[in-house]
């Protein structure tokens, strides 16, 4: 991963532990162009690091794994 890699940044809510943070890891590195994905649970942040990453899919993805993104 890059230093200028751009990065998206979600909070998700729902997040309790780590098997939580395994299974969002693990849906949104399967979105096409994620190359990496930083989550922090206390505060529910999740920094998506990639190159031209669809952020719809990635909301898509979070849903999949049992969250949901907030504003």
């Amino acid at each position: 991963m890059s230093a200028t890699e751009p990065t998206l940044e979600y909070v998700v809510q729902g997040m309790t532990c780590q098997h939580c943070v395994a299974s969002v890891t693990e849906e949104v590195s399967e979105v096409p162009g994620v190359t990496g994905v930083d989550v922090d649970l206390p505060s529910g942040r999740v920094a998506v690091h990639g190159e031209d990453v669809d952020e719809e899919a990635v909301v898509a993805a979070v849903a999949e794994a049992g969250y949901k993104v907030i504003d």
